[in-house]
């Protein structure tokens, strides 16, 4: 099965509304930039690379839904959506990534083209950007089936897969990657508390591709690790700073800790856009504090007092030292360090 994340239907932007997957399977529409932004910051679409490639048909939208409007209000409209759309989730630098090449093509526009014209050039481009997209995380999945062996048992924590991404998956596709090869793989899912993208996301997109998997609570990893049921770890991340710390999921440093203690190989799989040069090191990278409203209860149940305090940051930071590798469309950067990295981005080099 094709997992069409998001999807362009006559001139609207549809993407599978994730907050009620897998108990309802349904599409959002999004008609306008704004409605875009809306929805990243509902959590409708979430993933590093998913909501850069929405951003990016967030801004197509808007210059289609503002294409008869005089030259002043297309440039005013289109620079309020970008700002919109860059607010709408601060963490993953995949966002900030393709609003920049939008923008880019929009402030290079020849003032002799039309409103209309301009607002397809930004359609294209948003459209290259998604099926760079899926192109990429195919490279990312082959380069990482390569490191997983027959029989493999993985853990992941959060969901990297192609509800993720604009299709294929990061950490995922790698799964995908391995099975189509013909390896035989079983995935343990980490729940990934609050927001359960684990248990209701990851844990569904290997269903639906015949991968065996098996859901655990976040706490019983080390247990596994300990028992030698886990033979290595692929996650996906966020953002990766010029050193090679990596922003995930909360709870991602606890397993990369858990896998040092066991000797287990901790492995990161991303894009190269996701690889942030003006952040030196993991302590620069903006963590999302979301409501508390996650951690007390999930859906229309709440089991926490009220009274309670409740901090609720969605992302932590796991250092360089305990990544084995970050696997990219260009190969797989092993004991990642700022040179490696700078190399690889250059000169694409498999390190």
């Amino acid at each position: 099965m094709r997992i069409e994340t998001l999807r362009w239907v006559n001139n609207h932007l549809e993407m599978i509304d994730q907050r009620v997957l897998p108990e309802v399977f349904e599409y959002v529409s999004c008609h306008d930039g704004i409605e875009v932004a809306t929805a990243i910051k509902d959590m409708v679409v979430r993933g590093a690379p998913a909501i850069g490639v929405a951003a990016a048909y967030g801004v197509a939208l808007e210059a289609l839904a503002k294409q008869d409007e005089s030259s002043r209000t297309f440039d005013e409209s289109i620079g309020l959506v970008i700002e919109v759309l860059g607010k709408s989730r601060p963490t993953a630098v995949n966002l900030h990534w393709a609003i920049q090449r939008m923008k880019n093509q929009w402030l290079a526009f020849n003032e002799t083209l039309s409103q209309a014209d301009k607002a397809m050039h930004l359609l294209k481009l948003a459209h290259e950007i998604f099926n760079e997209d899926i192109v990429t995380n195919k490279r990312i999945g082959l380069h990482g089936s390569q490191l997983v062996v027959n029989n493999s048992r993985i853990l992941t924590h959060c969901n990297a897969g192609a509800l993720a991404t604009a299709g294929h998956g990061t950490a995922l596709g790698v799964f995908r990657s391995a099975a189509e090869s013909g390896k035989k793989i079983t995935v343990f899912v980490g729940e990934t508390r609050p927001f359960l993208q684990g248990a209701r996301l990851t844990a569904w997109e290997m269903l639906e591709e015949n991968i065996p998997c098996t859901l655990i609570t976040d706490n019983m990893s080390g247990h596994l690790m300990s028992q030698g049921e886990i033979d290595c770890v692929i996650v996906g991340t966020d953002r990766v700073a010029a050193n090679g710390d990596v922003a995930n999921k909360i709870g991602t440093y606890m397993v990369a800790v858990l896998a040092e203690r066991h000797n287990i190989p901790f492995y990161v799989a991303c894009p190269l856009s996701t690889v942030d040069l003006e952040v030196a090191t993991g302590l620069d990278i903006p963590i999302e504090e979301r409501a508390a409203e996650e951690v007390t209860g999930f859906g229309d149940r709440r089991w926490a007092p009220l009274s309670v305090s409740v901090r609720n940051p969605s992302f932590d930071i796991t250092p360089a030292s305990l990544v084995s590798g970050l696997i990219t469309e260009k190969g797989v950067i092993f004991e990642p360090t700022k040179y490696k990295i700078s190399k690889l981005l250059s000169s694409g080099i498999n390190e």
